[in-house]
C-alpha cells in the first residue's frame, strides 16, 4: 500500500499538462485533484482512474483492471492506467482529461 516519491513525481510530472495538480496522502495511497476534482489514486505505485459505465469498456479494452484495496470488497470505480499510456505522456494526459471529465459530471449528479 506504499507509494514512492519517485513514482508519484513520475506520474505528477506526466500529468502536468493537464493543470496544477494537488496529491493528498490517504489509506496508505495518495488521491490526486484537478481543479478540485479527486480523479485518481496511487497505491502501490500504480496510478489509477476514474471511470464511470461509459468510459469502462475502454479501460477493459487497454487491458487495465478495477482498482480493488481490499480482497473480499467490491472493486471501487477507478482502473488501472493503461500501461502503454504511462509511456506515452499525450495519450496518459488524454486519459487523466477523460477521468476528469467523469469526476465533474459526477459532482453535477450531486
Amino acid at each position: 500500500m506504499a507509494v514512492s516519491s519517485d513514482y508519484l513525481d513520475f506520474v505528477l510530472e506526466q500529468l502536468a499538462p493537464v493543470g496544477p495538480l494537488t496529491s493528498r496522502k490517504m489509506f496508505g495511497g495518495v488521491g490526486l485533484y484537478a481543479q478540485g476534482l479527486f480523479f485518481a489514486v496511487i497505491d502501490d505505485d500504480t496510478l489509477y482512474l476514474k471511470g464511470d459505465e461509459a468510459l469502462r469498456p475502454d479501460f477493459v479494452a487497454a487491458g487495465s483492471h478495477p482498482f480493488c484495496p481490499f480482497a473480499d470488497a467490491k472493486p471501487m470505480a477507478y482502473w488501472s492506467a493503461p500501461a502503454e499510456a504511462l509511456d506515452e505522456p499525450d495519450q496518459l494526459v488524454e486519459w487523466a482529461r477523460r477521468s476528469i471529465a467523469v469526476a465533474a459530471a459526477r459532482k453535477m449528479r450531486r
